[in-house]
């Protein structure tokens, strides 16, 4: 059964990191005794840096990590992993590293299979159809935008709601979502900071505490309060 949980981003204000969701992160990896993660820490530049700060984490909760930049065969290393995290970072520097190292198939494969994956921002971006609704500038050139694929709809990431108040006169996220449907049909999640998805099988559940809202083609947005089961509204 598919297993993930989408987080929109690995630190809130007043929190340390991935401290908001520890609870959650517990739970996807506590169902089959994952005591080894594999991290994929190649959104960040400083790798072996951010491993160690995610193995800190990690420990914190009871979990063994391992970093996939350590180890000599990254495909070989998906196969034998119990879990994947994939940190948040640069998408487009995430997913051109995916690429480099022949492992979007070798990934797909194995959590389609059932093995959890945990995706934070740029992670969870790439879990999605295509990384087309990230909002990070292309500072590298991935050969596609097409990700992993493992859900059939697009996430946006520490999403900000339109501020009434404001003196910007530039787009707001919600405009460009807006842009995205003008080309392109997927529905679009936007997940606000500190709120997640739970994806178990077909069911797709927001948790957290913020919330976020659904963006279809052609209609108006709707408000998604924790809680929030999208059933058939995502496929």
């Amino acid at each position: 059964m598919l297993r993930l949980l989408l987080v929109s981003t690995s630190t809130t204000h007043g929190t340390d990191y991935l401290e908001h969701c520890a609870p959650q992160i517990r739970h996807l990896f506590g169902e089959t005794d994952a005591s080894k993660v594999l991290f994929v820490p190649d959104a960040l530049f400083d790798r072996d840096g951010y491993a160690e700060k995610a193995r800190t984490a990690f420990s914190a909760m009871g979990l063994g990590l391992d970093s996939i930049h350590h180890s000599p065969d990254p495909v070989a290393a998906v196969g034998n992993a119990e879990g994947i995290f994939i940190g948040g970072g640069n998408t487009f520097r995430l997913l051109k590293a995916l690429y480099d190292h022949d492992l979007i198939d070798p990934i797909r494969r194995r959590v389609l299979a059932g093995m959890p994956y945990l995706g934070t921002s740029a992670g969870s971006n790439v879990a999605c159809p295509t990384i087309m609704t990230t909002n990070d500038m292309p500072i590298v050139y991935p050969p596609s935008f097409d990700a992993l694929g493992l859900v059939p709809f697009q996430i946006n990431a520490h999403y900000l709601d339109p501020d009434p108040d404001s003196t910007h006169m530039g787009e707001t996220r919600e405009t460009r979502i807006r842009e995205f449907h003008e080309q392109n049909s997927t529905p679009v999640v936007a997940l606000r900071e500190g709120a997640m998805l739970e994806v178990a099988g077909d069911r797709t559940v927001l948790q957290g505490e913020t919330g976020g809202r659904l963006f279809r083609r052609s209609q108006d947005p709707l408000e998604c309060l924790p809680g929030f089961e999208f059933h058939q509204m995502l496929g």
